[in-house]
Parts: structure tokens; C-alpha cells; sequence
């Protein structure tokens, strides 16, 4: 037959094919663990900046990535886990030593404001000036951007350290795991505000990308959980976190309708008065 070998099917393509299916089932398992693990980086890498942005204690590992912006937003309740604990170790550490009552009472009261560099109470100080200013809409909003103090925002600073001296000087014992939970109730709802809430025209929130999925549940979940779990185990004092959430949002409605918009100044005012109610159920509920 003109020498020519005769053609055999191949035994093997069963085998080949399998193999094919095999490696692409690989190439499919290894996509997904790179993305896994790029996820995982992303979220660090977006707790590390808020930790560097939002705390004045020292950030262990300073990196930045634009991509993990709306994480950096979302990883704030852990950001104030670690303002909660700092709070609680203080307030354990001062019960234990006997501390006087009134440095007691400055030092709790101080707590978050120093652990935060008192980041918060500037902008609380700015929008009390906008809001008491009484004036026209545009007038509030130029105001709040203004970087010289106002006399309300002394008034204003003055009560609120006053009130919250005052209260932590009648509470000689406190539960801790209330108080801890605080700061991170509060910056739960601060992450699903600033994710959420249409942003004034000048924030700096109004061209950071919008946060879907996992970094709107995963602060939700937090704050869930500073809510529900405190109350379980200690009862009526643990309805500070609940306490803080109230008085956050009370406060970031009023700012935002008297604004026309969400801002990292209206956030740090919620913050401020979210501690401040939660510090009023923890130390005069019993």
C-alpha cells in the first residue's frame, strides 16, 4: 500500500483529555487562592491605614494603597477595638491602683481623645460652630471649613469636657467590656455612614469609591455584635454600645440635614457625642 503505515487511533486521549481537565481544575485553584490572598493583603493593608490615619499610637506596619481605600473605611471598628482596649486597660489599671477620683475622672475622660490624636474633637469643635451659627446654608458650610476657632466651639469643647469629667467622677467602678465596646459601636456606624450617606461636595469622601459586599457587612457585623453581646453579660450597663450608636446617629442626622451632606468633620462630631452618651448609660445606669 505504496509503504504508507496505517493510521491507529490513539489510546491514550481519554487519559489527555483527563489530564487537561485536571490542569485547568489547577489553573482554576490556583486563580482562586491568588485572589484569596490579594484579598487578604487588601484588608491588612486597609487596616494598617486606618490604624496610621484615625490613631495617634504608633502604626506597626506603614503602608498605604489607594485600592484598599473603601477597606480603610471599613476596618474601622477594629480601629476602635483598639481604642476600646486602651480605654478598658486604663480604666482597669486605675481602679486597681485607687487612683484619686478626680485625676481618675480626666484621665478616663481624655481616654479617646488622646489614643486618637484629638482628630475627633476637631471636628466636632467645627461643625458645633456651623450648626450654632444659625446662618444661611452656604454661610454653615464655609464655616465648618474654616480653620480658625469660633466661640461656640470653645463653649462647646468646655461642656464637653466638663460633662464627661462628670461622669466618669461619679462612677467609681465600670464595667469593662461596655466600655471597651463603645468606641467600636461608634466607628461602626461611622463606616456604614461614610459608605452610605451621600458626601458633601468638599469631603474628602466624595471621590472615594463606595463600599459594597463584605465591607458594608463586615461593620455591621461588628456592630452587632458591641451591641448585642455586652448586655448579655452585664446586663444593664451594657447597653452603652447601644447608647453610643443612638447618640451617633441623633447627631450625624443633625449634621447632615443642617449641612447638606456627610464629612469627616460631621463623623468626628457623632463620634464625639456617641462616646459621650455611651459614657452617660455606662456610669449612671447600674
Amino acid at each position: 500500500m505504496d509503504g504508507a503505515l496505517p493510521q491507529r487511533p490513539c489510546a491514550r486521549l481519554p487519559h489527555a483529555s483527563g489530564g487537561i481537565r485536571h490542569g485547568l481544575r489547577g489553573c482554576c485553584r490556583t486563580a482562586a487562592s491568588l485572589e484569596g490572598g490579594i484579598a487578604v493583603k487588601r484588608w491588612f493593608t486597609g487596616f494598617m491605614m486606618s490604624w496610621g490615619m484615625f490613631l495617634a499610637i504608633p502604626c506597626p506596619c506603614r503602608i498605604w494603597d489607594e485600592k484598599a481605600r473603601p477597606h480603610m473605611v471599613a476596618c474601622l471598628p477594629l480601629t476602635g477595638g483598639v481604642v476600646g482596649l486602651v480605654w478598658a486597660a486604663m480604666a482597669w489599671l486605675l481602679q486597681r491602683l485607687g487612683c484619686a477620683a478626680p485625676l481618675r475622672a480626666v484621665l478616663l475622660a481624655a481616654a479617646p481623645w488622646l489614643v486618637t490624636g484629638f482628630l475627633h474633637l476637631d471636628g466636632y469643635m467645627d461643625v458645633c460652630d456651623a450648626l450654632l451659627s444659625r446662618r444661611d446654608l452656604a454661610t454653615r458650610q464655609k464655616i465648618l471649613k474654616d480653620s480658625h476657632c469660633g466661640a461656640f466651639a470653645v463653649i462647646c469643647m468646655v461642656l464637653l469636657a466638663a460633662g464627661q469629667c462628670a461622669l466618669f467622677a461619679g462612677a467609681p467602678w465600670l464595667r469593662l467590656l461596655p466600655l471597651g465596646a463603645i468606641p467600636v459601636a461608634s466607628r461602626a456606624c461611622a463606616s456604614v455612614a461614610v459608605q452610605r450617606l451621600r458626601p458633601m461636595g468638599t469631603s474628602q469622601y466624595a471621590a472615594m469609591q463606595r463600599g459594597t459586599g463584605l465591607q458594608l457587612v463586615f461593620p455591621l457585623v461588628c456592630l452587632l455584635a458591641a451591641c448585642v453581646v455586652p448586655p448579655v453579660l452585664c446586663g444593664a450597663a451594657g447597653l452603652a454600645p447601644l447608647a453610643a450608636t443612638a447618640g451617633y446617629c441623633l447627631a450625624v442626622w443633625r449634621g447632615f440635614r443642617q449641612l447638606d451632606g456627610m464629612s469627616g468633620d460631621i463623623s468626628g462630631f457623632g463620634l464625639t457625642l456617641g462616646e459621650l452618651a455611651g459614657a452617660a448609660v455606662l456610669c449612671l445606669v447600674r
